[in-house]
């Protein structure tokens, strides 16, 4: 391991903070630019019809709030970005599931999905038991797709809007955006 390196884990570990693999920060930067505001209002409200919602579970609505409340709770770092990307890919397999594959807002989706894909090359390391109970528990209930009675009807762009918040508050520091 090269000295710099070192040293940077090592302030890394004593501010608390769990260091992210530069695939993820790479693969994060591209999933910002591609969820940047006028490609959000674009694909995700105007190509919708007004006021068109996608029923999600309630744990798909992950907000900025739900992270915070969660860090209070003493809930790691890297637990919270496997939350993240569980729920929001999830959020995106919902939103494609009321597309047409001939809808101009399939292939904007279609990327997502790709870079989704690559960042869960990152995350297939990590298992459900390796992160705290209350976010494996989330996980749980965001991937069993029962619960139809514990349905939210939210507009897609919101969606995609609490996804970029999150993803902007757990990435932000550690890739040094």
């Amino acid at each position: 391991m090269q000295p710099g390196y070192a040293a940077v884990l090592c302030v890394v570990a004593v501010l608390g903070l769990e260091a992210t693999a530069p695939g993820e920060c790479e693969l994060t930067w591209l999933l910002q630019d591609r969820l940047h505001y006028r490609l959000r209002l674009r694909y995700m409200k105007h190509y919708f019809p007004i006021d068109y919602t996608v029923p999600v579970q309630y744990e798909e609505v992950l907000r900025p709030s739900n992270i915070t409340r969660l860090r209070k709770e003493t809930v790691s770092e890297l637990a919270l970005r496997y939350l993240w990307f569980h729920v929001s890919s999830q959020v995106l397999l919902r939103i494609r599931e009321v597309l047409p594959e001939k809808h101009p807002s399939w292939k904007y989706t279609q990327e997502l999905c790709q870079l989704f894909d690559a960042l869960g090359e990152e995350y297939s390391k990590y298992r459900q038991t390796d992160v705290e109970v209350v976010v494996a528990d989330v996980v749980k209930q965001v991937h069993s797709g029962g619960a139809e009675n514990r349905r939210k009807a939210v507009r897609p762009k919101a969606l995609l809007d609490n996804c970029l918040k999150v993803m902007r508050m757990l990435y932000g520091a550690p890739c040094e955006w």
